[in-house]
C-alpha cells in the first residue's frame, strides 16, 4: 500500500494504481476498525459522481460490515450532505467517497468520527491498522448490517438538507411566486446569479436551494459527469473560471458562483467578472457577522492576506491565523468557539447560524443574503479593501 495516499486530512489516490480494489477493501476494514475502537458503529456512507465511487461504496460497506459496523447508505450526494447527515441523523460517524477537486482518475475518503473530520495522527492510525494483518480479527468479529434512510435514502437526505439551508437564509422573496413578488409593496432586490458546478456535485443542491430562495439562475455544467468534460471542478484555478466570467458578463448577473467537485469549496466572481478570492470573501462574511456578534473569533489560514486579519480586528473581531486543512480548521473552531473560518482554497466554515462544517452551497447562500440586503454591487462592497 503506497504511504502517500494517507494525507493530512483524508485518504486519496489514483484509481487502479494507488487505489486498487484490494487496497480499498483493506482500507475499508481499517477505517471500520478505527471507528469501532472509538465508539462509532453506525456509519453513514455517501459518494460523489466519479465512475469508481459506486464500486468503492460497495467495498467500503463490506469492509465496515466485516468488522461489525452498521452502514447507512445515503447515495450520491455532495460532501456537505454527508456532513449534514452526521450532524442531523441517528449516526455516529460517516465516510464520504470523493476525489474532491482532483482529475477524474482520483478518488478518496473523507472520514468523520462523530461530528469531527479525521486528520493527522488519526489518519496515520488507520494506515497502521491497514498495514497489520487483521485477517483473524475480521473473521471473528460480528457482521454489521446495511440500511438506508427513508424510502429513498438519497432523496430523503437531499430534501432534508435543502430544506434546512432554505430555512436559515432569507432573501426576502423565498418561496413566493413571481406574481406575489410583483404585488409586494416593498419589493426586495431580486438577484441574478450564474452557477458553475464544473460537472461535479455542486448543482445537485445549489440549483434547488437558490431557486427556492428566489434567485434567477443561469446554470453552467450543473449535471454531474464523471469525465468532467468542460473543465476541472477546481475554482481556485483561474482557467476553470473563464466560462463563469464570460457568462456573468453576458447575462449581467449580480454574481457568479463556482463549486469544486464535491461542493465543499466555493469560488466567486463579481458582476464585472473579477475573481473574488477566499480571503476577500472572508472579509465580506466577517464584516456581516461582526455587526451582529461583535468580539467574535474568526479563523483564517496562513495563505490569507494580512489585509483580512487587519480587517477582522478593525471591525471588532478577534482574528486567529491557523494551519491549512479543512479538518484542522474545524478542530480549531471547536477549540476556540469561532463564529467563522475560511481558507484561500474556498473552504468556508460557518458556526454562525450553521453547523461549522465547510459547505459551498451554504456559503453561496450567505453571500446572496448579503447582496439582497444592499443596493450596492458586489464589487463596491470590497472597494475599500487594499489591492
Amino acid at each position: 500500500m503506497e504511504p502517500n495516499i494517507f494525507r493530512e486530512y483524508d485518504i486519496r489516490g489514483i484509481v487502479g494504481k494507488s487505489l486498487t480494489d484490494d487496497t480499498v477493501a483493506t482500507l475499508s476494514r481499517a477505517i471500520g476498525t478505527f471507528l469501532k475502537r472509538n465508539g462509532s458503529t453506525r456509519i453513514a456512507i455517501g459518494y460523489d459522481a466519479r465512475e469508481s465511487s459506486p464500486r468503492y461504496c460497495d467495498l467500503l460497506a463490506e469492509g465496515l460490515n466485516a468488522v461489525g459496523c452498521d452502514v447507512i447508505l445515503i447515495g450520491r450526494v455532495p460532501t456537505p450532505v454527508l456532513y449534514h447527515t452526521v450532524f442531523t441523523r441517528d449516526v455516529d460517524g460517516g465516510v464520504m467517497i470523493t476525489g474532491s477537486h482532483n482529475p477524474p482518475d482520483y478518488n478518496g475518503f473523507k472520514i468523520c468520527l462523530g461530528k469531527h473530520t479525521l486528520f493527522g495522527s488519526q489518519i496515520q492510525e488507520i494506515r497502521q491498522i491497514a498495514g497489520a494483518d487483521a485477517g483473524a480479527e475480521v473473521e471473528t468479529r460480528p457482521v454489521g448490517r446495511v440500511s438506508q434512510l427513508g424510502v429513498s435514502s438519497t432523496m430523503d437526505v437531499l430534501d432534508g438538507y435543502c430544506d434546512d439551508i432554505i430555512s436559515r437564509i432569507d432573501l426576502g422573496i423565498r418561496c413566493r411566486s413571481p406574481h406575489e413578488v410583483r404585488a409586494s409593496i416593498t419589493q426586495p432586490r431580486r438577484l441574478r446569479a450564474v452557477i458553475d458546478a464544473g460537472n461535479g456535485m455542486g448543482g445537485v443542491t445549489a440549483v434547488p436551494v437558490y431557486k427556492k430562495l428566489g434567485v434567477e439562475l443561469t446554470e453552467l455544467f450543473t449535471e454531474p459527469d464523471s469525465t468532467f468534460p468542460n473543465h476541472h471542478a477546481d475554482p481556485t484555478v483561474e482557467e476553470n473560471l473563464q466560462d463563469l466570467i464570460a457568462k456573468v458578463k453576458e447575462t449581467g448577473a449580480d454574481v457568479g458562483i463556482a463549486f469544486d467537485g464535491d461542493a465543499d469549496r466555493i469560488g466567486i466572481v463579481d458582476e464585472t467578472g473579477r475573481i473574488i478570492w477566499g480571503d476577500e470573501l472572508m472579509v465580506l462574511f466577517s464584516r456581516e457577522i461582526l455587526k451582529r456578534r461583535p468580539g467574535s473569533i474568526i479563523i483564517a489560514e496562513v495563505k490569507c492576506s494580512q489585509t483580512l486579519f487587519d480587517d477582522i480586528e478593525k471591525h471588532g473581531g478577534h482574528a486567529i491565523m491557523w494551519k491549512a486543512g479543512h479538518s484542522i480548521i474545524k478542530a480549531k473552531m471547536k477549540e476556540t468557539g469561532a463564529a467563522l473560518a475560511g481558507e484561500m482554497s474556498g473552504h468556508i466554515f460557518f458556526e454562525d447560524r450553521f453547523y461549522g462544517f465547510d459547505d459551498a452551497c451554504y456559503a453561496g447562500a450567505r453571500l446572496l443574503e448579503i447582496l439582497s440586503n444592499t443596493d450596492k454591487p458586489l464589487s463596491e462592497l470590497l472597494a475599500d479593501v487594499p489591492k
